[in-house]
């Protein structure tokens, strides 16, 4: 889907004025960007006001910023990035050891049930060492 910018003037014919309206174009539709520009920006310290509030609700940095930009935030217009904010405020998760830790419980509780399961016994212990090597990597960081 490719997005085209597109200016329609029109000139009125009593006085000659021109009156320009500023549209994307995304696929067969038009959209007026003239109402999103018109938004004030926010100042530095309610984005990161925003990025906490964000992050006690268990979001990481990822889904922060994909959060912030649904709200049109973008936030490579602030002077601090969202992983800094969180981690001076010790709100860090590191992103790949969260999803390990919830594929691990997912799996643990699959195999409480089926102690018959080999399959996931190996995937449990796979994912355990992957926990490990993460948790022993940040520590050296």
């Amino acid at each position: 889907m490719s997005i085209k910018k597109s200016a329609k003037i029109s000139a009125t014919e009593n006085n000659s004025e021109v009156k320009t309206e500023n549209k994307e174009k995304t696929g067969n539709f038009f959209i007026d960007v003239s109402q999103s520009s018109a938004k004030e920006k926010i100042t530095q310290k309610e984005f990161e006001k925003m990025v906490l509030e964000l992050a006690k609700k268990g979001l990481t940095a990822e889904k922060i910023g994909e959060e912030l930009r649904k709200q049109k935030i973008h936030p490579k217009e602030f002077e601090k990035k969202i992983s800094k904010i969180l981690k001076e405020n010790s709100l860090y998760i590191s992103p790949d050891l969260k999803n390990a830790e919830e594929k691990f419980k997912a799996i643990e509780k699959h195999f409480e049930k089926n102690k018959q399961d080999k399959r996931a016994l190996n995937e449990k212990s796979r994912i355990f060492a992957q926990i490990r090597k993460i948790k022993k990597y940040q520590a050296s960081q």
